[in-house]
């Protein structure tokens, strides 16, 4: 299992990257082996202000659909659009090209609450 050690992580199995009061956000490479082959990832609240643990959107696999939740408190500034015709890339590159959303942040440290590495590993050891 990859969990960078640069990245922040929820119990949901997000993950979070900061760049200044930006933050991506995508699933866990945890979170994309347990639920397999995804097939659809539907994100409609672009432009919408969610609090933290709010759901986002929803990733649907072969086996099941899971909604995603925020990892922190802001207003969704960007989704992912190359997932609609390619959700296989949450799959292939789940730090990396398969990002869901970005996330204008209310309160950056919000951010250094959420796990580290280690705690991550150690939530889903």
């Amino acid at each position: 299992m990859n969990t960078p050690d640069n990245l922040r992580y929820t119990k949901d199995h997000e993950w979070v990257a900061l760049d200044g009061n930006i933050a991506t956000v995508g699933i866990t490479d945890f979170a994309q082996g347990e639920l397999g082959d995804i097939v659809y990832v539907e994100v409609e609240t672009l432009d919408e202000t969610l609090e933290a643990e709010a759901v986002f959107g929803t990733v649907e696999a072969v086996k099941t659909v899971s909604d995603l939740f925020m990892p922190v408190s802001g207003t969704i500034v960007e989704v992912n659009e190359a997932l609609l015709d390619a959700p296989e890339a949450v799959n292939e590159d789940p730090y990396g090209a398969g990002w869901m959303i970005k996330v204008e942040v209310s309160d950056t440290s919000a951010v250094e609450s959420l796990l580290d590495a280690a705690g991550y590993n150690a939530l889903v050891a």
